[in-house]
């Protein structure tokens, strides 16, 4: 098998999930690229997997969703054991997009719900999609949508709904913003008591808060005549979102969020107006993919990750991983959640420190994602959670990294080029420059070079290729992906 296969479904496994070892690269190799990418689609969680229920009694947390680290936590472990990894992507470049957090909405179980709601409906229709966010309870509080009434109008969601969910600045005009406003108006939650007592109406544990749901309110409706873009009428809410996704601008929007997600890093989502995308013909290529499928998310993705712009080798390495996906890529490696453990809340909270918050984002513009991921204090968080990690022996997917190597050379004697690259393979990285090789060989050359008695467990050459995938670890090229 070529490496250069080996070397693509590295690259469609980083983007379309959170990497892969070295051996499910190869059983995906061997079934093709194409077949590869279809498979990702219909893949369904493993049914020997722990479900939901029992991880909830494993880790009590996670069903009162008190707090705000539990339920990011119980995200992280979907998305480190997954067989789905698609599904679980998709709904983190939806949590960025469509961002609600708790410091407006402190129920963990609202939006953890939402991230749920992400999944199962975001690699359907756009407009349904739109849709379900609009009658999301998570959305509807921290976008105001509950004090949205006839006759007093507030307009948040309409207007970060053309803004940052679906158009983008440029596409449409205030009196779009208040019609839209005014067509949301009677889309609330259903347990309303529960807002006006701040919060504070729990339920008796071990049972946690009250969840919140839907409600759509007739008799607080403004069914007056609307006029938005340009259509005229009794407008309501699903009638708003038809109209949106009619436009080309809807199209385009898309269609660069998911190239800056997926292929290459962009600009923030405020400079689009005024600095063009980095690939316009990528961009129009899937505006009419979401046009030709109905505004279908699933075939506009198979169409990315088949497309020449996507398989490119100038595309690889070109996004910093979010945090997220950094943690959620070094865990699948090390395998040391592969059932539920307490450690998870304390692990997931390292994602804060590099600088992303599951379940709570900045503003409701998100994550600036690329290289704002990068600073000198996160840069030493990321390092240090990757290297840590990665040269943890205690760990399963570590050891069996170690072993591997070690039972592929010279029991005679360790040379630091070879280490070194199928310490680079075992890890799936596929392309490192000149600088990193040359640095990495003089590290595992000094490693090889010192004593070689064994340590006091006898693990000393274990212990030598386990120093070597901790530097890869802080390579520039294991950050990004």
């Amino acid at each position: 098998m070529s490496d250069k296969n080996i070397d693509l479904m590295a690259h469609l496994m980083r983007r379309a999930g959170f990497g892969a070892t070295r051996k499910k690269l190869n059983e995906l190799a061997a079934q093709g690229y194409e077949n590869s990418v279809d498979e990702l689609f219909k893949a369904v969680e493993n049914p020997n997997r722990l479900s939901d229920n029992l991880v909830r009694r494993y880790h009590p947390e996670y069903s009162g969703m008190m707090g705000n680290q539990s339920p990011g936590a119980n995200w992280m472990y979907r998305m480190v054991s997954t067989d789905a990894p698609l599904r679980e992507k998709v709904g983190l470049m939806w949590h960025g997009i469509f961002a609600t957090g708790y410091s407006k909405v402190p129920n963990g179980k609202v939006l953890h719900d939402q991230i749920r709601m992400f999944e199962r409906h975001g690699m359907g229709s756009f407009k349904n999609l739109l849709i379900e966010l609009s009658k999301d309870p998570a959305m509807i509080v921290w976008l105001d949508n509950s004090e949205n009434h006839n006759g007093s109008v507030n307009e948040n969601y309409g207007r970060e709904l053309l803004e940052l969910f679906s158009m983008g600045v440029g596409n449409y005009s205030e009196k779009d913003v208040k019609e839209a406003a005014r067509a949301f108006t009677g889309w609330t939650i259903g347990n309303t008591e529960y807002m006006t007592l701040k919060c504070m109406r729990d339920s008796v544990w071990p049972y946690g808060r009250l969840s919140f749901h839907f409600e759509y309110k007739e008799d607080d409706h403004d069914n007056g005549d609307k006029e938005f873009l340009g259509h005229k009428g009794n407008l309501n809410g699903e009638d708003i979102v038809d109209i949106i996704c009619e436009q080309p601008a809807t199209a385009a929007f898309l269609s660069r969020h998911m190239y800056s997600f997926f292929v290459a890093d962009e600009a923030p989502v405020p400079e689009w107006p005024y600095k063009p995308p980095r690939d316009p013909d990528a961009i129009n290529a899937l505006s009419n993919v979401y046009f030709e499928s109905g505004y279908d998310i699933a075939e506009m993705l198979r169409f990315l990750f088949k497309s020449d712009f996507f398989k490119a080798e100038e595309a690889r390495y070109q996004r910093v991983k979010s945090p997220a996906e950094l943690m959620a890529g070094v865990l699948k490696l090390t395998e040391e959640f592969e059932r539920p453990k307490n450690d998870m809340n304390p692990t997931h909270l390292q994602a804060t420190y590099m600088g992303q918050w599951l379940l709570n984002p900045p503003s409701v513009e998100g994550w600036h994602w690329g290289t704002e991921w990068i600073d000198s204090g996160a840069l030493v968080e990321r390092v240090n959670f990757a290297s840590e990690r990665l040269g943890n022996l205690s760990s399963p997917g570590v050891q069996a990294i170690v072993d591997h190597i070690l039972s592929n050379n010279s029991e005679s004697g360790l040379v630091a080029e070879d280490i070194v690259e199928a310490a680079l393979s075992e890890l799936s990285i596929t392309k490192v420059s000149e600088r990193t090789r040359s640095a990495l060989v003089a590290f595992a050359k000094t490693q090889l070079d010192q004593e070689s008695g064994t340590s006091s467990n006898g693990n000393s050459k274990r212990e030598k290729v386990a120093s070597v995938l901790k530097v890869i670890g802080a390579t520039p090229e294991f950050q990004r992906a």
